[in-house]
């Protein structure tokens, strides 16, 4: 008796298979590569730039906590109801499920589809996904990194004690009420209007409103107080920069330029895309 295999549509089956583990093998391969060269040396004005940058990074930091936390969040508590509903219906949006879910498919399905397209459509399908790669690892990891380092800081949210006290830290507590700093949900928009800013510019627009608005509502739904979401915007921002330079380095989506900067290598153009899209469904 012959087995399974030996019926042609089972074969067929099976060498798709194939070409998409092959596709997702090769995929991880190029993210995991070594840089294609050696990063030119930052110039001077662009090494002082970050250094000042971090600089005034803390120095905004400390000055949130000290001089506005406390008083944001009791102006908060006190404010009517109706002013604070919207944003309970706002920060939903601040998940990073929100855009995770939909990039992990859409990357797994140009996987999928790509084996069985002409030449020409799976080279637009690889430039695509790489930077949906790019956006999905900007977003996954500077959430990941917050999730971790806001168990090990164990700040308490607004109110925990009862009163609001921005001083009451519960390190290594690993309590939902003791990860405040920095915002999870913040760190997630900004970190996605980065990402998605540096791939496809014409959205910074949204992007930056949808910023934002998430992080304005974490401290109106008392969730964080306003050091946090500062902390949460600086986080996504600087992962996401990280996660560019990364793929910028091996080529992938960016190229470092010769003064040590990063800049958008072109991507498949609307009318390239629409004709893959097309191509999938048939």
């Amino acid at each position: 008796m012959s087995g399974l295999a030996s019926y042609p549509g089972n074969a067929g089956r099976q060498t798709r298979l194939r070409r998409v583990a092959a596709n997702l093998e090769n995929a991880f391969a190029l993210l995991l590569q070594a840089p294609r060269r050696a990063a030119p040396r930052l110039l001077p004005w662009r090494r002082d730039g970050i250094v000042i940058a971090l600089a005034a990074s803390v120095i905004a930091l400390a000055a949130v906590l000290v001089f506005l936390d406390a008083p944001t969040i009791r102006a908060v508590r006190e404010a009517p109801s109706w002013m604070i509903w919207p944003f309970f219906q706002i920060t939903r949006f601040g998940k990073s499920g929100w855009f995770l879910w939909p990039l992990g498919i859409a990357f797994l399905v140009i996987v999928a589809g790509a084996p069985t397209l002409p030449r020409k459509l799976r080279i637009v399908l690889a430039a695509l996904a790489v930077r949906i790669g790019f956006v999905f690892t900007a977003i996954a990891v500077p959430g990941l990194a917050v999730a971790v380092l806001k168990g090990m800081i164990g700040r308490a949210r607004p109110y925990v004690s009862g009163v609001a006290d921005p001083y009451l830290f519960h390190p290594f507590n690993w309590h939902a009420a003791y990860e405040s700093l920095p915002s999870g949900h913040t760190t997630t928009a900004f970190s996605a209007l980065v990402a998605i800013g540096a791939v496809w510019p014409r959205a910074r627009p949204v992007m930056w409103t949808y910023a934002l608005l998430i992080g304005l509502s974490r401290v109106m739904v008392l969730a964080h107080h306003p050091s946090d979401v500062l902390a949460g915007a600086l986080a996504g921002t600087a992962g996401a920069l990280i996660v560019r330079h990364y793929f910028a380095e091996r080529r992938l989506g960016f190229v470092i330029t010769a003064d040590g900067g990063v800049r958008r290598l072109p991507g498949p153009s609307w009318r390239r895309m629409k004709a893959v899209a097309r191509a999938l469904l048939a």
